[in-house]
């Protein structure tokens, strides 16, 4: 019987199979989750969000600084006033000019976060379709929004450049720094400065169309702009924008016409 053993081990033939070795199981690793600001700057859906929180923002700037422009029509003490208010606005609680500068540094950064998410949206589309079609078949809407925001967002730029050296500053302004409020307003749309008056109407034209699809573009973005309230939001977006141009230019007009002097 040891003999036919000690045969069969010589041939190969195992008693017991021998199970092969195991590998070890993985151990799993938790993926670690990014933070929420991470998320909300590097996806698309977070760029868009920047644009329409910032640009609400600068809307809402911009229907306080027009309720405060035709203020001029009431007076030079009552546009004098306004404007000094917004100086000592928190006095005596907070030194004085407190509350204006931290809504200038909001609207800086407003402005920044505008601009970059909507380079950064640009740049991701660009990449997302690097080679262009052979027949380019882009819609009439759609060449109109990207020629409006794009050269729009420059002439909107240049435009608050020379306003704050014109009616901020008072380096372009004839009446200078020292002069009040009510005093640059008139001598900065003078009738004689009438290609200043001219280069506004063209640029707030260009905030006008820059308002309008950019209002619309927020209701889409956050999700709005559907069923029943698509029209209703669509002309809203009109109106705020229109409201808002002719807002502006009302007092430059009306100083170049000769109804303020």
């Amino acid at each position: 019987m040891t003999a036919t053993v000690d045969h069969a081990i010589e041939r190969g033939q195992a008693t017991t199979p021998v199970p092969p070795p195991v590998a070890p199981a993985p151990v799993p690793t938790r993926r670690r989750r990014s933070g929420f600001p991470t998320r909300l700057f590097s996806s698309s859906n977070g760029k868009k969000a920047v644009m329409a929180i910032t640009g609400a923002i600068l809307v809402l700037f911009l229907i306080g600084h027009m309720l405060g422009n035709l203020k001029i029509f009431l007076g030079a003490d009552a546009f004098n006033g306004y404007a000094e208010w917004l100086r000592t606005a928190g006095e005596p609680a907070l030194p004085a000019r407190t509350m204006l500068t931290i809504t200038e540094i909001v609207l800086v950064a407003a402005v920044a976060l505008h601009m970059w998410s909507a380079v950064s949206l640009a740049r991701r589309a660009a990449r997302a379709r690097p080679v262009r079609y052979a027949v380019r078949r882009r819609s009439q809407a759609n060449g109109y929004a990207t020629h409006v925001m794009r050269y729009g967002g420059i002439v909107i730029l240049l435009f608050v450049v020379w306003h704050l050296l014109d009616m901020t500053f008072g380096v372009v302004n004839p009446e200078g720094y020292a002069a009040t409020p009510y005093d640059r307003m008139v001598a900065g749309f003078a009738p004689s400065r009438w290609w200043v008056t001219s280069f506004y109407v063209v640029a707030l034209a260009m905030v006008g169309l820059h308002l309008r699809h950019g209002v619309w573009s927020a209701f889409q973005t956050l999700g709005l702009a559907n069923g029943r309230r698509y029209r209703p939001l669509r002309a809203l977006a009109g109106v705020v924008a229109l409201v808002l141009v002719v807002g502006f230019l009302a007092a430059p007009i009306a100083v170049t016409i000769g109804v303020i002097k």
